[in-house]
């Protein structure tokens, strides 16, 4: 068996199911990573995941249900910026305009830490041939045109395509 595992290839498939700002870095992030290392990679994105494929990103960030979500002022001086404000999942449900001024803020820090955008992770991935494969279901779910998708998207499957690639895959994600 160990020598079976030694000689078996890297290999790695993941399910996308989240759109958000804060959940598209994790996947491109460990694909492109993968497939800079020459892991063969596939993407299965599905329900809000498969919004991550759409020409124009809009991508959101919202605090509620996340009590672990750091809150960082990214303007100010040193001091300011360093606080870790707990904000109460009221305040976040409550207060208008706080999904915006959340995904502002998160765009400025990624920014000022040099972090790359979701567009140039999915472009590297791309350009190191990770297959996305995107959920045929959910886009007929939802009512989206193909058009309204990068033309990159590998295929349009649904679950039972999806597995069988993970059963020949090393390392299988849920994202």
């Amino acid at each position: 068996m160990a020598q079976w595992e030694a000689e078996r290839p890297a290999s790695l498939t993941m399910m996308v199911t989240r759109g958000s700002l804060d959940w598209a870095y994790p996947p491109f992030i460990i694909a492109s990573t993968a497939a800079a290392m020459g892991w063969p990679v596939t993407m299965f994105f599905t329900f809000y995941g498969l919004t991550l494929l759409k020409k124009h990103l809009d991508l959101k960030l919202s605090g509620l249900g996340n009590p672990a979500m750091p809150m960082k002022v990214p303007y100010g001086p040193p001091w300011l910026k360093a606080v870790d404000w707990p904000i109460p999942n009221l305040v976040m449900a409550g207060v208008p305009g706080f999904e915006r001024m959340a995904t502002g803020m998160m765009q400025k820090t990624l920014q000022d830490k040099g972090v790359v955008s979701v567009e140039e992770l999915r472009a590297l991935c791309l350009e190191n041939d990770v297959r996305m494969i995107g959920c045929q279901m959910t886009r007929d779910l939802f009512g989206w045109d193909a058009a309204e998708f990068i033309p990159e998207v590998s295929e349009w499957a649904g679950a039972a395509s999806y597995l069988d690639i993970m059963r020949g895959s090393a390392i299988n994600l849920y994202m």
